[in-house]
């Protein structure tokens, strides 16, 4: 009996990409997650399709603002006034993208580093991990092998 173990499953995730050795590497992480969905993520602001920035209002406070559209931003939809708020729009904004028409959904981060960006990632990353390990899964017993369980021990 051929058998279905962990290790094996790991090993076809960390094929395509997901499996354990990616999922301990940000880098990895954010770069598989960016070519699945054709995203890519912006340095500058000029013609990106969704962008996430920090601006500053008029008596000195920090906000974070996530937008569609730079000339129409709206207070009560696309301000926010803590960063954590922003890693919920950043999984969203990339999975429901239009990347997948053929050409890249862009993205500007005025600031890659703050960690919303890294817990959007890893949200995403296990996610797909997830929908992958159940295909690889479907993939081994079309192929003969099975979960080894006290019925088939003998």
């Amino acid at each position: 009996m051929k058998e279905i173990t962990d290790e094996l499953i790991n090993e076809r995730l960390e094929e395509i990409g997901f499996g354990n050795k990616q999922a301990d590497n940000e880098d990895a992480r954010r770069e598989n997650v960016l070519n699945h969905y054709n995203v890519e993520i912006l340095e500058n602001n000029t013609n990106a399709d969704f962008h996430i920035y920090e601006e500053s209002t008029a008596d000195g406070y920090e906000v974070y603002v996530a937008t569609h559209d730079m000339n129409k931003i709206s207070i009560c939809e696309d301000v926010y006034y803590y960063d954590s708020d922003l890693a919920d729009v950043l999984v969203e904004n990339i999975k429901w993208s239009n990347g997948d028409e053929g050409y890249p959904h862009t993205i500007y981060i005025s600031d890659i580093e703050l960690n919303f960006v890294d817990e959007a990632f890893s949200t995403l990353f296990g996610y797909l991990a997830g929908k992958f390990e159940d295909e690889v899964i479907i993939e081994l017993e079309s192929e003969g092998y099975e979960y080894k369980t006290e019925d088939n021990e003998n």
